[in-house]
This record gives structure tokens, C-alpha cells and sequence, in this order.
């Protein structure tokens, strides 16, 4: 895939008739009208996406995009890269946490090998490497725009290869020793604010590495312009793999109809770019939980997006995308479930003009 052909792909909006559906069936269980609140309205349009008001939403799967961030050598991260591989071995051994959430879910994870910095091959993980690991974004752009192309289409291939498997709803994972500050620097230049604005302390830097973590990313959009550039290129220039990944997951959700659920501030961020890239795509978004680094307010703001879950999560892997699962089981346990109005022999609730 080239840059135009991506800048040519449109998206189908979600169906408004299976909406106009999923809310009467809503309506006609026995409870007051939107009792169960974003969750009702979500599972509307989740029934819109799919173009399907039975909501089966019984095989689900956590995609989580594993890679390396050459901007470490600068000193924003408290750990090395050797940490992003062994993670991905666990991820796909059942004990990371990502894996043991989703087992109580019944949830299928995928990790995925988009470019970790290794010689070898990670046991069990998908190995779609792009590259061993980006570049230093303050010597150099990140990746080129051919990798990044390449890393955007991989997620899109994936998105398509789940929905043939009959998977109904995707969460958006990462993995990455950096990626707090790449995705700081994209939301940054996304955004046009100052890094100060969007930075958080990750996995918990010093005050010396957080201050130097600020300086990387200002500098880093100073050298480039990014603030006057588009999208694709802030992603190859300061992204990382793994949210080159994300970005075409959320591209390919919305192309086969799938809804996709954003994760924290680095699926945050892909998710934006993903929209940016191809208008319509934030249709196919589900947004999780408020994460604890500063930039995902901003970003799902940015999106029109409302999370249901605010516990200052930041563990990343995808965990609180695979939380939304459970509580959506939940929440269709009674619309599939629960007896209507018309079984208790009583009126419906009406719901007037505006309501």
C-alpha cells in the first residue's frame, strides 16, 4: 500500500436502521428508558457497526502490537529494551496480565511482533516484523514511510483475518519500552501543544527523566515541524511500530465493520491518527477507560469519545480495553436476557420528543 492508495479508502457509516432497532429492543425490556446509561447507547452502536441488533458479542479478541522505540537512548525510560520482548513471550504464554484478564473473558489474545529488537523470533507471538526496532526520533525520523505503510497495513490485515474468524469486537493492545513517549510526541504534534501538556511520567520516571522526556518531544517537533505537517508523516517521524500497528487496526475495524476498542493514551493516539488518515473511522471506535497518562483526555476529547471506565488505569497490553468486555457482557446480559414489558402484561415506558 502507498500513501494515496491509503488517502483513498473511505468508510461505510454504521447502520442507522440496526440502531433504530437495538434502542427499541432496549425499550422493551422491563426497565426505566436508558436505565444502563453510555452502556446502552454504546451497545447501539456496537449493534450499528456489526449491522446486526443480536449483539453477539461471544468471540472477542485483545490484539496487542509489540515493538521497540529507539528514543530510549535518550533517557526518558526507566527500564531497557530487553524488557519489550519478555513481555511478548509472556503475553503469549498466558501470564502477562493482558492474558489473564482476558482468559476470565473468554477473550482471545493476539500478540503481535511488529518490530521488537531482537535477532529472534518470539515465541508464540505473531512475527510480523517490520523492522528490528525504530530509530532515535531526535537524530532521525523514527522509521520511513514505506515501514510505516507497511506497519499500518499489517493491523489492517490483522482487523480483516479476525473478522473472517468471526470475532465481533477487537481490543487495540500495545507493548513497548518508549511508547509513552512516542505517543506523547504524536499527540503533541496531533494536538499542537507543547509536550508539557501531554507528557506524562510512564512507567515512572524521575523528575530529571520526565523533565528530559519533555525536552526530547519539544525538540523533536521543533526539528521536524510537525505541527504544520500531516499525519502520516508525524507518525513515521516520531511514532512508534506499535502505533503504526493500532492505526491500521482501527482503519481495518471500520473497513469490515468491526468495532474496535480504544485502550489508553497510546491506542489513544493511533486511534486519532487513524482518523486523520481516513475520516469515518472514529464511527468503529469504542473508547474504554479515562487512562492516567495526560495526553488521553485530550486525545478522546478530540475523538468525541466518552470512556465508562475513569480508575487512572495505565497498565497498557490492553487491559482496560479487555475490562470494557466484561462490563458489556454484563450489560447484554440483559438485553438478551431480561423479561419485557409485554410478558408482564404492563405498558412500555413512552419516550417523548427530544428524549
Amino acid at each position: 500500500m502507498n500513501r494515496q492508495e491509503l488517502f483513498n479508502l473511505s468508510i461505510d457509516p454504521p447502520d442507522e436502521e440496526t440502531a433504530f432497532r437495538v434502542r427499541a429492543r432496549w425499550d422493551a425490556v422491563a426497565k426505566p428508558l436508558d436505565a444502563l446509561g453510555r452502556f446502552e447507547e454504546m451497545t447501539i452502536r456496537i449493534g450499528a457497526m456489526l449491522r446486526d441488533e443480536e449483539l453477539d458479542l461471544s468471540k472477542k479478541t485483545v490484539v496487542t502490537f509489540c515493538a521497540d522505540n529507539g528514543i530510549v537512548a535518550e533517557g526518558v525510560t526507566q527500564t531497557g529494551q530487553s524488557v519489550t520482548a519478555a513481555v511478548a513471550e509472556s503475553i503469549a504464554a498466558g501470564t502477562a496480565s493482558v492474558s489473564r484478564m482476558a482468559e476470565t473473558v473468554g477473550a482471545g489474545v493476539l500478540p503481535v511482533d511488529i518490530g521488537i529488537n531482537s535477532r529472534d523470533s518470539v515465541p508464540g507471538v505473531l512475527n510480523r516484523r517490520v523492522r528490528a526496532g525504530t530509530e532515535n526520533f531526535l537524530e532521525t525520523p523514527a522509521m520511513t514511510e514505506e515501514e510505516c505503510l507497511r506497519a499500518i497495513e499489517c493491523g489492517m490485515e490483522i482487523a480483516e483475518q479476525l473478522k473472517v474468524e468471526g470475532v465481533s469486537i477487537i481490543a487495540s493492545g500495545e507493548m513497548g519500552i518508549g511508547n509513552t513517549t512516542t505517543g506523547s510526541a504524536v499527540a503533541a504534534a496531533l494536538l499542537g501543544l507543547s509536550a508539557s501538556l501531554v507528557t506524562g511520567k510512564g512507567a515512572g520516571l524521575s523528575e530529571s527523566g520526565f523533565k528530559r522526556k519533555i525536552e526530547v518531544i519539544d525538540q523533536a517537533v521543533g526539528k521536524y515541524g510537525l505541527h504544520k505537517t500531516d499525519p502520516l508523516a508525524i507518525l513515521y517521524t516520531v511514532g512508534g511500530l506499535d502505533i503504526a500497528g493500532m492505526t491500521g487496526l482501527f482503519i481495518g475495524g471500520a473497513l469490515f465493520h468491526l468495532p474496535v476498542v480504544v485502550d489508553g493514551m497510546i491506542s489513544a493516539a493511533a486511534a486519532l491518527l487513524a482518523e486523520r488518515l481516513v475520516p469515518g473511522v472514529k464511527e468503529y471506535m469504542l473508547a474504554s477507560h479515562m487512562g492516567k497518562e495526560r495526553a488521553c483526555r485530550l486525545l478522546l476529547s478530540e475523538l468525541s469519545l466518552v470512556p465508562v471506565i475513569d480508575a487512572d488505569l495505565a497498565l497498557g497490553e490492553g487491559t482496560g480495553a479487555v475490562m470494557l468486555f466484561s462490563l458489556l457482557d454484563q450489560v447484554l446480559s440483559v438485553y438478551h436476557g431480561n423479561t419485557t414489558f409485554s410478558k408482564l402484561f404492563l405498558k412500555p415506558y413512552e419516550r417523548f420528543e427530544g428524549t
